[in-house]
This record gives structure tokens, sequence and C-alpha cells, in this order.
């Protein structure tokens, strides 16, 4: 697999779980980037000072999980009413320092899975690029992973919100340090301009969230550089990191 392994440059971007299978081992800091919805989640709640338990199945052991942590597990389904899911508005109001289990299978799972690899592991998404690009710069090798989404039969869909959001950290880390993977995803975030967003807002995932009603979650996912902090995986658990603390 050396062939794919964009092991001349510092900065590197493959997709979704096989990116932390053949890539993760070999950089020092791994960013998952699942804008619709974990990492808008991870952001939004880490923002308010809560810790986010990445976490892949979406079953009884979750609560299992959870209670080892004495952390509430939000629930598996968007629409949950009263409580906490992968809808980014379920979070507006989350407590400061609680403890919350977010169960998915593409951001969380990865997220999972990368803190077993890497030593180091950020949640990256549109809302919080720059402080993410920022604190990438503490480390001499990076690989940013677009999560995607799924098929019906479970093989990767890649997302363009991902793709786009990912390519706008590598865009702000710069320099002649990109692999040419890392480099397409930066040009495709900056020719898109001003109508970034508009565009975004009319992708396949944008639309299907729209459709289900919850089109307040793409509103959010779609904001860019509301947030100062960056998320860092802290052993088991996401918390907000001020970027210059990396350094």
């Amino acid at each position: 697999m050396a062939y794919y392994s964009q092991s001349d440059y510092a900065v590197r971007m493959e997709w979704g779980d096989h990116a932390i299978t053949h890539l993760a081992s070999d950089v020092e800091c791994v960013v998952v980037v699942d804008v619709m919805s974990f990492s808008t989640c991870v952001s939004i709640a880490t923002d308010q000072g809560a810790a986010i338990y990445p976490y892949p199945w979406r079953d009884e052991t979750a609560l299992a999980y959870g209670r080892e942590r004495d952390a509430a597990v939000a629930s598996s389904k968007r629409r949950f009413e009263g409580g906490y899911s992968l809808s980014p508005s379920s979070l507006l109001a989350l407590p400061a320092n609680m403890k919350l289990v977010l169960p998915s299978p593409n951001g969380s799972a990865i997220a999972y899975r990368a803190k077993d690899v890497c030593a180091n592991v950020l949640c990256g998404s549109l809302r919080n690029m720059a402080a993410t690009s920022s604190a990438c710069r503490a480390f001499s090798s990076v690989l940013i992973v677009p999560c995607g989404e799924r098929w019906p039969d479970g093989s990767l869909r890649p997302a363009l919100e991902d793709y786009v959001a990912a390519g706008g950290i590598a865009a702000a880390i710069g320099g002649e340090s990109l692999s040419p993977e890392a480099w397409a995803a930066a040009m495709a975030f900056e020719q898109m301009g001003l109508g970034r967003a508009e565009a975004l807002r009319r992708c396949g995932s944008a639309r299907e969230l729209i459709e289900r009603g919850f089109e307040a979650d793409v509103a959010l996912c779609l904001q860019e550089d509301v947030s100062r902090f960056a998320c860092r995986l802290d052993g088991d658990c996401f918390r907000r990191t001020e970027p210059d603390a990396l350094h």
C-alpha cells in the first residue's frame, strides 16, 4: 500500500475507515471530518464544556459503555423528543461538564478506531476549520479523513460536505506540504468561494436531512468558523481546546 501512503507529504487526505487502517499509523495526528452531523455535534457540545465519547455501535453495548464512564448515551434516532441525539439542534442547550456518548457508524466509529492507532485525534467541521487547522500545525504530519456516508449496502458514499470541509482545513494549513489528494480538496473548497454554503445546502446529504424535517440542523452544519475551539480526543472523549495549547 506504499503507493497510496502520501508519505512524501506532511498533510494527507484519504476517505473513511480504510484511511485509519492504512494511513493513520504513519502520522502524528488524525483529523476526523463528518459534517452531517457527528463533527458538528462534537463542536457544538464541546464549545459548551461537555465531553463527547465516540462509539461505533448503536445498540445495548452503548448503554454499558456509557455506564462505565458515568456518561449519558445519546439516542441513535435523530428525531428524539426530550433528549440528545445526532441532531446538532438537540445539543445546543447541553449542560457544561456533561459527559455524553454519541454513537454513529461514520464519524464516531472512525474516531473510536483512530484513538487506538494514532496518539492525537482531532474532530473537524465547517464550524471550526480555522481552529482545527491551527491545531494541526503542532504536528509534523497530519491525515485528514473525510468520513462520508453509507449506501444501503453499507459501502462508503463519498460526501461532498466532508470533502469540502476537509479541503478547508487543508487550505488553511497551506504551503507545499499538501499531498495531491489534500491539495485537490483545498482547491475544491476555495473554488466554490461565496457560493459554497448554497451549493452544500443543495448537496445530497443536506437534501435528505431537509426533506426529513431537519433544515435547522443543516443550517448549523453549514456555519463556517463560528467556533474558536479545536476538538481533541482526550483519552476516550473529545474536549474543546484552544489551538495554541497544542503548540
